[in-house]
């Protein structure tokens, strides 16, 4: 294949400094060059996260070494993405100019008319599964997949001869929630989901059995030892309640990165640590990595029309900074994403 004309420069919202997203200005900038073992995407649809909030802010300070320690490393927001490869770099193996493809960024450069990716965190897109959808599985729908994974909820009961294991997602309605409600429930778990009123509809469709609204049902008043796995992605309740919840033998798993401006989660962290070692109701913080593995599986059940990704809004290219203000203002549903340039 004819490799494509690729411009000079590029459209890209930048901001140079740490701040909200109103800081965002739409610039004129070079087009990136592939290194090795990259490729070049002409990038057509970005998913925003939770994630692109914290590093546009430097929200904890302590992710500032990692992120840029007095203005960040990536000015260049959106870290999923899927795009079309129009370049590659030296030592690319597998991947050929001209396919369309869905990956995780490395800090960040979605929103741009084209970024660099490494090679080896991209997988081609199958027929009858749009960018828009696809754009939204490397980071949420990853996530949540490593979090049951991590909660031991894998093969389907009937396949191991067992009960169906009961889940608690919190925090079931948002990018990770809503991928963590169903793929629970196609592993074969029981799903209960807490999140707002607003979106139990939307919540028990994916397949929760239960929606619990939190704000009238305090999760500290469901019964004691309920549950198998618990899932916390909003991060509010205490984790000795947390650990209520659960059996002796079942895990909690973290996947929420509040907490303080300073140390973010870490004290968190360290208290479930402390907690962990003298109990049977194991506390996990999980730290969700590039798995193009894991992605394949979730395009494959996407495509099967299995897995929903659910996209609450679409901007234009020419409104991401107003599509990074709504991630930032919280009470997502679903994903956001920005379409190409």
């Amino acid at each position: 294949m004819t490799p494509p004309s690729i411009p000079a420069t590029m459209p890209a919202w930048r901001r140079e400094t740490y701040g909200s997203a109103d800081g965002f200005r739409l610039e004129e900038i070079p087009v990136p060059d592939a290194g090795r073992g990259e490729v070049v995407l002409r990038v057509h649809a970005t998913a925003l996260n939770a994630g692109d909030v914290r590093v546009m802010l430097g929200d904890p300070l302590l992710v500032r070494p990692v992120f840029g320690l007095t203005r960040p490393k990536h000015p260049v927001r959106g870290m999923e993405v899927a795009g079309t490869v129009v370049a590659v770099g030296p030592d690319v193996v597998g991947v050929e100019i001209g396919e369309v493809v869905a990956g995780e960024l490395v800090g960040g450069g979605g929103l741009a008319a084209y970024t660099t990716v490494p090679a080896a965190r991209l997988v081609p897109i199958p027929p009858g599964v749009s960018v828009e959808a696809a754009a939204c599985l490397p980071i949420a729908g990853g996530t949540a997949w490593q979090a049951l994974d991590a909660a031991g909820i894998g093969l389907r009961p009937d396949a191991a001869g067992g009960a169906s294991p009961r889940v608690l997602v919190i925090g079931a309605s948002g990018g990770v929630g809503t991928f963590a409600v169903q793929l629970a429930a196609l592993r074969g778990a029981e799903v209960w989901a807490a999140c707002g009123e607003r979106n139990s509809a939307l919540v028990e469709h994916l397949g929760a059995v239960r929606v619990i609204d939190h704000r009238r049902s305090p999760l500290s008043s469901l019964p004691a030892a309920h549950f198998d796995a618990v899932i916390d992605i909003a991060g509010g309740l205490e984790l000795r309640a947390l650990q209520r919840l659960v059996v002796d033998g079942g895990r909690i798993v973290l996947v929420t990165g509040n907490g303080g401006h300073v140390l973010g989660p870490v004290p968190r962290m360290i208290a479930a640590a402390l907690l962990s070692a003298t109990s049977s109701r194991r506390i996990s913080p999980l730290a969700a990595t590039p798995r193009p593995e894991v992605l394949a599986k979730l395009l494959e059940l996407t495509a099967q029309g299995r897995l929903t990704p659910v996209i609450e809004r679409e901007y234009g290219f020419d409104r991401a900074s107003s599509a990074l203000a709504h991630v930032e203002a919280g009470h997502t549903v679903g994903k956001v994403i920005v379409r190409a340039a």
